[in-house]
């Protein structure tokens, strides 16, 4: 990992560009938010500056996520070519080789922009500071990335059964990011339900935010869920891997 670390910084001019183009992503989205808010004052709950903080949380989340496991969406190609079974045969874990085996700095611009905002939007919304809320400031971007890092990871184990759906499974993964950096609230109760308990996408950011801003939560996703960030980033991490063992036992080879 550090040799390809250092390759990457090696190229300044690429790599500036490369990193200018991820936080370009980052902020399209980012004045998609602005836009809506131009034309709403309030949208699920939230005014622009309690909706930024969201962005913020939930954007520097998958941005660290993204940067560590988002390789993962790779699998596909390395089971058509062959090249898995090669990894199969050395003495590391697979999981290891295949999360440092393409890693991208560039992907860590979206987490600046994020971070960027988050620290622009704790200026503008009122919390009560207590020592568990700025616990919970310090953690929630932690254990976002945490759940994105498990939806990765469950998604590329889904590539030893279904071997070549790499755009299915990123509907959830770069999906469910995308919807993070919204209300939960103006989603139907099905789908509220869906990005809280089948894939949690709510916990890396707006169930959070309602913890620090202390507003009550959606019918059948109360505000409290929001301290349970962590628990939520441990147990998917647990069923990934599981996932992801499964997966691997299963895969018998790319024939030929």
């Amino acid at each position: 990992m550090g040799s390809r670390l250092r390759s990457q910084l090696s190229y300044r001019t690429s790599f500036a560009a490369d990193l200018g183009a991820s936080m370009l992503f980052a902020v399209v989205d980012l004045v998609e938010v602005y836009v809506i808010f131009h034309n709403v004052p309030t949208l699920g709950g939230l005014d622009l500056p309690s909706a930024l903080l969201l962005f913020g949380l939930s954007m520097a989340s998958f941005s660290l996520a993204n940067t560590v496991c988002g390789q993962l969406d790779t699998v596909p190609q390395y089971i058509r070519s062959g090249t898995l079974d090669v990894m199969l045969l050395r003495p590391q874990p697979l999981l290891a080789q295949l999360l440092i085996v393409d890693v991208s700095l560039r992907r860590i611009g979206s987490g600046l922009v994020g971070l960027f905002v988050l620290g622009a939007a704790l200026t503008s919304v009122h919390v009560h500071w207590t020592a568990a809320r700025v616990a919970l400031l310090v953690s929630a971007p932690l254990s976002g990335a945490g759940i994105f890092a498990a939806l990765f990871i469950a998604a590329g184990a889904l590539q030893f059964w279904l071997i070549d759906a790499g755009e299915v499974t990123n509907a959830f993964t770069y999906g469910s990011g995308y919807a993070s950096h919204y209300s939960s609230a103006v989603l139907p109760v099905p789908v509220r339900l869906t990005f809280a308990f089948v894939v949690p996408a709510a916990f890396t950011g707006y169930l959070p935010t309602l913890a620090l801003l202390g507003l009550p939560g959606p019918p059948w996703l109360p505000a409290w869920l929001g301290w349970c960030g962590a628990g939520i980033a441990v147990g998917a991490l647990v069923v990934a891997l599981g996932l992801w063992r499964a997966g691997v036992r299963h895969y018998s080879g790319a024939g030929g």
